[in-house]
């Protein structure tokens, strides 16, 4: 069967998607093995049951107080003994018992609602992060997080409703029903039965009409979330620029498609609101005819009157609360179909079953005959082979768009190969944990970006279980300690968000830091100093190469003086190996290597 897509969803009005959504949510109220939630749960449904209980026999007392001051003669002796006085106070405490009930149903089920919302908003997170690096670079992490915050944010909504309001609103309404009917005629119960089946059909009509502006709305929403993040993120770009009035504009159109979505989901609203009123109060009116009429001919007595009339207030506070609850749930459905669509997501790149833990002996990496593509129209790697012996330097030089950093990601298996294999000390990358990789690879990219955090806690993500010492020693080896001592602060110097704070070498440093903390066998230099000054960038330089020692390198480079003491230099060209060799042997060859050198030795004489 086609799977539906998002658009389809919408279209068909989304109930099979609603369904889906339910089902998705009863595993957390209901958990396989937690028994302690689950007694939770049914303990909070008991109060709520008593609750409802409570709640039907309260307008009973208060006929019984108004017959008994009107001295009618159909009350009952229990009721007489308490005299209208006692009535009175039995009332109240009855009302009192009724809100108690339902604050204790809250009190018990709260820690059952908060762990739900907990291991979801946790498996929606770790799922975030297990998806591939295609995924990641084409969503918008503005609109994504939204997407998130709305989503659990609706589940807390759905956890409470489907358990607080459905059924109990059904077994209230069928209990009133049953002592109208009972008590009085057949023609009372017709009425109610009329008033709540046209109620229920009009607002589930409108709320379904509502349903689709809600969508608009959320879509515009997100939209201008993502544009403010956007902007925001790229504060210095916008600054260079001068575009803040642009960067207003765009963002203030955003809000004016969303203001305008949101104007007419409040004039729907406000139709529902009246129409709702509209039925209730005529269903209200017919039956206190009927009740006045039996008043008059003698056949019911005052507190018969009032009877009824708390009856049908009663089970229209029920039903404007259905009209809510119906109309939220829907809402919290449309704003929750996101969320379980990307939880729904499957990973790209995933651990074949009974995968093994890489194991690194020495650390040698070889690609045989690698083809890849990020789209399958247009290859990037076109059989590449490339042997990287345990401890060799080895770099990869080409013009931009040749699969340099191609291979790195590779290598890291953000993507798998579409051809060909990737081998560690003879293991397919393909056929170990993703998590084993990634602890024997340690990476220096061009641009580091660090957390919005201290230089502490940046230095120590290289490794969860460093002490401070351990860090420290990184920090000198990366020629970053003296500098930190010097702040005001230390290490406990935030840097900012992505490290902003910092310049481009110290935020370089940094990285080259945290990586040395995290002392893997292999080594990826992604263009680790391409984006720095040749000063700074020669300082970095010989940092790199005493934290190669002893590790297998494999460098991705653009200044080709960077690499001339690699063990190997391979170049690619448009996805293929067109030369390889020392730096000696690939300028002798005079070619493409040894114009890039030249004319990059040519450029820096004129910059200089």
């Amino acid at each position: 069967m086609r799977r539906l897509s998002k658009t389809d969803a919408n279209l068909s009005g989304a109930p099979i998607s609603g369904w889906r959504t339910v089902r998705r949510v009863i595993p957390y109220l209901w958990p396989a093995g937690e028994t302690g939630v689950k007694v939770r749960v049914v303990l909070a449904v008991s109060m709520l049951i008593f609750a409802k209980l409570v709640a039907v026999t309260t307008p009973l007392f208060f006929k019984w107080a108004v017959d008994s001051l009107g001295n009618a003669e159909n009350v009952p002796e229990m009721a007489l003994m308490l005299g209208a006085v006692g009535l009175t106070v039995a009332y109240g405490v009855i009302r009192l018992l009724n809100v108690g009930f339902q604050q204790l149903r809250d009190v018990v089920f709260t820690p059952v609602g908060q762990r739900a919302l907990r291991k979801l908003a946790f498996e929606t997170f770790t799922h975030i992060h297990r998806l591939s690096m295609r995924y990641h670079i084409t969503r918008k992490t503005g609109g994504l997080s939204r997407v998130i915050e709305r989503g659990v944010k609706g589940v807390d909504f759905l956890l409470r409703f489907i358990l607080f309001s459905i059924g109990p609103l059904v077994l209230e309404l069928l209990l009133v029903m049953g002592i109208l009917f009972f008590m009085f005629d057949a023609w009372y119960l017709a009425v109610v039965v009329a008033t709540i089946t046209l109620y229920v059909w009009f607002t589930f009509k409108v709320t379904e009409w509502r349903v689709k502006i809600r969508k608009v709305m959320n879509d515009q929403d997100t939209d201008a979330n993502q544009k403010a993040i956007d902007s925001l993120l790229n504060f210095e770009t916008v600054k260079y620029f001068g575009a803040e009035s642009r960067e207003a504009e765009r963002y203030d159109r955003a809000m004016e498609a969303y203001a305008a979505a949101a104007v007419k989901t409040n004039y729907s609203l406000a139709f529902l609101n009246f129409g709702q009123s509209f039925l209730i109060t005529t269903g209200l009116v017919i039956v206190m005819v009927f009740a006045a009429l039996g008043v008059q001919a003698g056949t019911l007595t005052v507190g018969d009157f009032v009877l009824v009339n708390a009856y049908m207030i009663q089970i229209t506070m029920p039903l404007n609360f259905l009209g809510t609850v119906y109309r939220e749930i829907r809402q919290a459905l449309i704003d929750m179909a996101d969320m379980f669509e990307l939880l729904e997501q499957p990973p790209e790149v995933t651990d074949k079953p009974g995968a093994d833990v890489l194991k690194v002996q020495g650390g040698q990496v070889v690609l045989d005959d690698v083809h890849f593509g990020y789209d399958p129209e247009r290859p990037i790697l076109k059989g590449v082979s490339i042997r990287v012996e345990a401890g060799q330097k080895v770099a990869i030089v080409g013009s931009s768009g040749s699969g340099k950093s191609t291979i790195g990601r590779l290598l890291f298996r953000f993507y798998d190969v579409t051809g060909g294999s990737l081998k560690i000390d003879g293991q397919d990358v393909r056929d170990v944990t993703q998590e084993s990789l990634h602890h024997q690879i340690g990476v220096v990219p061009q641009d580091t970006v660090l957390f919005n955090d201290t230089i502490l806690y940046n230095i120590g993500y290289g490794r969860a279980d460093a002490t401070r010492a351990e860090i420290e020693a990184a920090a000198k080896a990366a020629k970053i300690h003296d500098f930190v001592m010097s702040l005001p602060q230390g290490y406990k110097t935030a840097v900012g968000e992505r490290g902003l704070k910092l310049s481009g070498g110290e935020k370089q440093r940094v990285g080259i830091a945290r990586t040395l903390l995290k002392n893997p066998p292999i080594l990826l230099l992604d263009e680790a100093t391409s984006a720095l000054d040749t000063e700074t960038e020669r300082e970095i330089q010989a940092e790199l190469k005493a934290m190669g020692e002893g590790r297998t390198v494999l460098t991705i480079a653009h200044r080709l003086s960077t690499i001339a003491d690699a063990d190997r230099i391979v170049v690619l060209e448009d996805g293929v190996i067109v030369e390889e060799g020392t730096h000696d042997e690939l300028l002798a060859l005079e070619g493409r290597y040894a114009h890039l050198w030249f004319r990059q030795e040519t450029e820096e004489q004129v910059a200089a």
